[in-house]
């Protein structure tokens, strides 16, 4: 994630940003552009950007709720954008708690779309991909008694993610039931898209063989491995191969919690580059935990780069969140053997046309 600005005042702005708060400016992210635009009125609901006036153009209906800051794409038929093109679900917006939580589950989702987009990654709806198509549905629990609470999955295209995910305390009852040091909504995005992934660009590109060799044959029952974990947890040492406890349970998972990782280290260090970070300890004789975020994460063309920037960053930003009196910003241990996952994946996402 970049910073941005307001192009009419130059006030930097954030990426979820309706309005400058410095010039009052309507903005709006054009994904095509990669930018945030100040806009001006061109009347019949129509807008223009400060350099192009001529052309006019709508923000996503999702605008009309505060859930979306991003242009319709460039369909007149498309009502929505790049991002809310892919709902298919979306709570009874009547319900105030409802639509509050449906606002922060929206911010997770742009975000984790804005990543897609940078790396043009195969996007496409179940109008136009009804076999690869990808939905997002979110989902409220009934009422007790009702049914079963609703869970954060994928299948087949189609992730859906519960409405109760947007409640902090809810959130953090359950990383602590699951016993998970990181537990976001961000994060849930970037899994289950991990799993969608592995459908497109490892199962069906042909790519089944070396993602095997790297995660382990996918063809043990996933069933009866999510039911082992559950039950008897990991295992001694499991920190030198794998990134998480739970990408332990099964190969398909394991894909999934890495590919999460390289997403979260991607786009924190594109940010850590726009604000000009390097980190140099004063104790370090060594050099050991020196770095110089002086390159694009998204356009790295290896990982052993983002791996010589992360490691120092995500040391200092722990380091950070501990005099603040907070757990760990990166609670994980990115053992060669997990560096050598991401390289996969790093490798995965570059390889496409």
């Amino acid at each position: 994630m970049r910073l941005f600005k307001c192009d009419a005042c130059g006030n930097v702005v954030y990426f979820e940003n309706h309005t400058c708060e410095h010039c009052h400016h309507r903005l709006a992210y054009i994904p095509k552009l990669s930018a945030v635009r100040a806009l001006e009125p061109a009347g019949d609901d129509r807008w223009v950007t400060l350099n192009e006036r001529k052309r006019p153009r709508y923000l996503c209906a999702n605008a009309k709720h505060d859930a979306c800051n991003w242009i319709a794409t460039d369909t007149s038929k498309d009502l929505f954008c790049a991002a809310c093109r892919h709902n298919g679900i979306i709570p009874d917006l009547s319900q105030k708690s409802n639509l509050d939580a449906w606002r922060l589950i929206e911010i997770a989702k742009h975000r984790l779309v804005y990543g897609l987009l940078r790396w043009s990654l195969p996007l496409r709806t179940q109008a136009e991909d009804s076999k690869h198509g990808l939905v997002f549905n979110f989902l409220a629990d009934p009422p007790p008694g009702k049914g079963p609470k609703v869970m954060t999955g994928h299948d087949n295209g189609v992730i859906t993610v519960a409405l109760i995910e947007a409640n902090d305390a809810e959130r953090e009852k359950r990383r602590g039931q699951m016993g998970e040091p990181y537990r976001t909504l961000l994060g849930h995005f970037r899994h289950e898209i991990g799993h969608y992934y592995w459908d497109i660009l490892v199962r069906d590109g042909g790519k089944l063989d070396g993602c095997r060799a790297v995660f382990g044959d996918d063809s043990q029952d996933y069933a009866n491995s999510l039911t082992r974990y559950y039950d008897k947890g990991t295992f001694e040492g499991w920190q030198d191969n794998f990134v998480s406890a739970y990408a332990t349970s099964h190969p398909w998972e394991d894909f999934a919690e890495t590919w999460a990782h390289y997403l979260h280290i991607v786009d924190t260090l594109e940010m850590a580059h726009s604000f000009g970070m390097t980190i140099s300890p004063h104790l370090d004789a060594s050099g050991t935990h020196e770095a110089n975020i002086d390159f694009n994460p998204y356009t790295s063309g290896s990982t052993e780069q983002i791996m010589k920037a992360w490691i120092p960053f995500v040391f200092a930003m722990n380091s950070v969140n501990r005099a603040m009196g907070h757990g760990d910003l990166y609670p994980f241990v990115l053992a060669p053997a997990v560096q050598r996952k991401l390289a996969y994946i790093h490798d995965l996402i570059h390889g496409q046309p």
